[in-house]
């Protein structure tokens, strides 16, 4: 029987077509996932950028693994009113995203813009990593850039829920919009960008000076000082991506697994969810039942709590491994002592190839900001204006200092010898939906599709969100505990994307999240 090449799980139909192009070419998982990165910013424009930041966990065949931080990074100086001429203030204003069932604030403007790492992080990737050339690699994200995308049911409904966002500008109109109308494309209509198309052909000819020292960094430092942000040509040229060691911690006694470390927040609060939820029997509370919500619940709302905690502890906003110490878990599990005997813009990539390599790669641009760097298509980032990610309060990040993320791209080594590569997008869900899919696998024994699309709650500030699919009798109980809640109609992608690939003793598994256009695809 012929050996399948890989395996490949991510948020669009075109992106796995790509990423499948690469592996039948000769490619590895790594030339896979950037292909498909720079593929997304035409097929998923709403989640990926060129002018936003992720994160790349990279396992090799000798199992050796590296954290690639290439996320968006502060302003060096944070400007105030007096120094802008034409607009005399920053601009930052709130917008309104509609979920359909729920409302969520986002602030954008040239205000909100933080320093893009995307470019450098795909670059860095690509020379450390990867065996094609770049220009290969960007061949088909050009081509769809020219030929045009038609908007998909799921790519449509996201564009619409941020609608406000991308009507903002006319250069942002004149590419999403439709022609002599002052409204969005929709399910059907195609999205053609011949600019994107124009810069990724001379991204790939230059390489990442052009964006980082070149023309895009002049354009964005003219935009920024006409228009009232923060960013400089200088933010870019001093731009940097940083390699760390993963976050590494075992579950109970069969899972080995691996994080996006500390100073993002996400894989740090996982693992401090998961050894919570360790120090009870699974078996007492099947999957669904009331004992299972409750603590599942619980436990979502210790591990927020703690966050805020840390914060007022250390003054620092993203929890480190300090967090996980015995003493610290010991206080928060006493808390739900009683639980334990009851009977936003985000888009992710899983690759794994036949070599033993393996991609798990989260990328965002926030909303975007509603300003398009001009002739290129590429709208900035809203970073700065991402209440997510700035618990201590808008205007007051730190200056020249890395953002901290929920993006948790992460993965799991079974004793069976299975590993998974995984991540979410959904902003504060992410660490939510990430936990749920973890638990699935080891306490529950999920296959893996079944895992990814079972339904999932998230609790946030006391505020309990229940998605459709869960028995009327196992959520009285749960609905008497927890009188703040919403019960969900239906699935949605408020409640994450997990897109995730397995290698086991079977060969490859994939699973793409339903919530968020997911598409799986094994190559042969």
């Amino acid at each position: 029987m012929k050996q399948s090449k890989g395996v490949i799980a991510a948020g669009h139909e075109l992106t796995v077509r790509v990423a499948e192009d690469i592996l039948k070419s000769g490619g590895n998982a790594f030339d896979a996932v950037v292909a498909a990165h720079l593929a997304a910013f035409v097929t998923e424009p709403v989640l990926a950028s060129p002018a936003g930041g992720g994160f790349l966990l990279a396992q090799t065949p000798d199992q050796s693994q590296i954290l690639y931080d290439f996320f968006v990074h502060t302003p060096r100086r944070r400007r105030d009113s007096s120094a802008f001429g034409e607009s005399g203030e920053i601009e930052f204003y709130p917008i309104s995203a509609d979920f359909g069932e729920t409302v969520q604030e986002f602030h954008i403007g040239m205000g909100s813009v933080a320093t893009p790492g995307t470019i450098k992080g795909l670059f860095e990737i690509h020379r450390d990593l990867c065996r094609m050339p770049m220009k290969r690699l960007v061949e088909p994200a050009i081509a769809l850039a020219r030929e045009g995308v038609v908007m998909n049911h799921f790519q449509a409904y996201i564009l619409d829920i941020v609608q406000a966002i991308f009507l903002a500008s006319e250069e942002s109109l004149r590419i999403y919009g439709k022609t002599g109308k002052n409204q969005l494309k929709v399910e059907g209509d195609t999205l053609l960008q011949p600019d994107m198309a124009d810069f990724l052909e001379v991204l790939a000819i230059e390489g990442d000076d052009f964006f980082y020292r070149g023309e895009i960094a002049a354009m964005v430092d003219r935009m920024s000082r006409r228009q009232g942000g923060h960013i400089t040509r200088d933010d870019f040229d001093s731009y940097e991506v940083k390699r760390r060691k993963p976050l590494r911690l075992s579950y109970r006694e069969d899972a080995e697994l691996a994080f996006n470390p500390a100073p993002s927040s996400g894989g740090t609060l996982i693992a401090f969810a998961l050894k919570l939820m360790e120090e009870a029997d699974p078996s007492d509370h099947p999957f669904g039942s009331a004992g299972h919500l409750l603590r599942l619940a619980k436990v979502q709302q210790l591990t927020d709590i703690a966050r805020i905690d840390h914060l007022a502890r250390t003054r620092t906003p993203a929890p480190d491994e300090q967090i996980l110490e015995s003493g610290y878990i010991t206080e928060y599990l006493e808390k739900i002592a009683d639980y334990a005997r009851f009977t936003r813009g985000t888009t992710h990539l899983s690759i794994m190839d036949s070599e033993g390599n393996t991609a798990s790669l989260s990328t965002s641009n926030g909303e975007g900001c509603g300003s398009i760097i001009p002739g290129t298509g590429i709208m900035l980032n809203n970073m700065l204006g991402e209440e997510d990610l700035h618990p201590t309060g808008f205007h007051q990040w730190p200056e020249d200092t890395r953002i901290t993320s929920m993006m948790t791209p992460g993965m799991l080594a079974t004793r069976n010898g299975s590993i998974v590569a995984f991540g979410s997008g959904g902003s504060n869900r992410i660490r939510t939906a990430i936990l749920q899919v973890i638990l699935n696998l080891t306490d529950y024994g999920m296959p893996l599709e079944q895992a990814v699309q079972a339904a999932r709650i998230h609790c946030e500030k006391d505020f309990l969100s229940i998605e459709h699919g869960f028995e009327h009798t196992a959520l009285e109980p749960v609905l008497r505990e927890w009188t703040e809640h919403k019960l969900w109609s239906g699935s949605n992608l408020f409640f994450g994307g997990v897109h995730s690939v397995m290698r086991g003793p079977d060969g490859f598994q994939g699973a793409g999240d339903q919530r968020r256009g997911g598409v799986a695809k094994i190559v042969k």
